[in-house]
């Protein structure tokens, strides 16, 4: 069982590096039209920029109403960016457990968009921020569960992160004695997160 378990994550990882490769390509023949057509690009896209004034006439009342609310998000994604971040720093070493590039995760692109206005561009900008810490804090909490607790739970969890598969199974106190020092060594594939 354990070998077509393993077979198979191999087969996802596999799927996963030819799903990046073929995201690549697509990524490529768009940036090599882009440059052709640039110039025309821009035109176009602007044509789908809505200003801002009438952006904020579409605005339904409630959701100006909500919108501090929303954006109070700033304040415990920062703490929890601050925090992760001080975390890694001062615990990874000491662990010998690899760090997470913050870079890898906080990736601010799409302010560049001429179609988007400035209101837009803020949205982007903030939902950026907030899914990219998330991710962060979540590779963070995931090398350090490999490190301290690398048991599976009793009942299946919904979208479980990567190292999960590698985790010893509920129950298995043999497995976890004998591999624990093994599964603390395995941070290869963090070039991979």
């Amino acid at each position: 069982m354990p070998n077509t378990i393993d077979e198979l994550l191999a087969r996802i990882r596999s799927l996963q590096d030819e799903l990046e490769e073929e995201y690549r390509k697509a990524r490529d023949e768009f940036g090599q039209k882009r440059a052709r057509l640039a110039d025309e690009l821009l035109r176009q896209q602007r044509e789908y920029k809505i200003g801002l004034f009438s952006f904020l006439a579409r605005t339904r009342p409630l959701v100006a109403l909500t919108a501090p609310l929303v954006y109070a998000g700033w304040i415990p994604f920062l703490l929890l960016d601050l925090f992760v971040t001080l975390y890694q720093i001062i615990c990874f070493p000491i662990y010998r457990i690899p760090k997470v590039r913050r870079a890898d995760y906080l990736v601010f692109d799409r302010a560049g968009l001429p179609y988007l206005n400035i209101i837009e561009k803020f949205n982007c900008f903030y939902c950026s921020y907030g899914n990219g810490v998330a991710a962060y804090a979540r590779e963070v909490a995931a090398r350090t569960e490999q490190y301290w607790c690398p048991i599976k739970h009793a009942r299946r969890i919904h979208a479980a992160h990567g190292r999960y598969p590698q985790f010893f199974e509920y129950g298995d106190a043999e497995a976890f004695r004998l591999g624990m020092e093994r599964l603390r060594q395995q941070y290869q594939d963090t070039n991979r997160t």
